[in-house]
């Protein structure tokens, strides 16, 4: 049995995906990648998500450890968010993830072409 905040995971696959699961957090993950991006640049790579999704979900990453936020004592304030060295570890998890999601899509004849997302710049 493993805790982590008050919760007991029966495994550790249980703790990775309270860690990473979730619609945003994967992608919240793999798009600050090797980046330091500000709220709005983030907010502009996930354009589906929601001001108040995002807001929670880097909270929850924060709060795990896995995203630093670095605020700015300037007027107007400037935040940015960026890897920690835990979360760092996760990207060659998320790009393999990435390129089975590719795989699949291609296989099923879902796609003709690849996928933005998973064209690491």
């Amino acid at each position: 049995m493993i805790k982590f905040r008050n919760i007991e995971h029966q495994c550790s696959m249980e703790l990775t995906l309270d860690l990473i699961g979730g619609k945003w957090k994967s992608l919240i993950l793999w798009h600050l990648g090797e980046n330091t991006l500000r709220f709005s640049e983030l907010r502009r790579s996930l354009p589906r998500v929601t001001q108040k999704m995002l807001t929670q979900q880097l909270r929850e990453l924060e709060e795990s450890g896995l995203v630093n936020r670095f605020i700015y004592t300037q007027i107007p304030p400037k935040v940015e968010y960026s890897l920690t060295i835990a979360g760092k570890s996760l990207i060659p998890i998320l790009a393999t993830l990435c390129d089975w999601g590719q795989s699949y899509a291609n296989e099923a004849g879902l796609n003709d072409k690849e996928t933005a997302c998973c064209i690491k710049k």
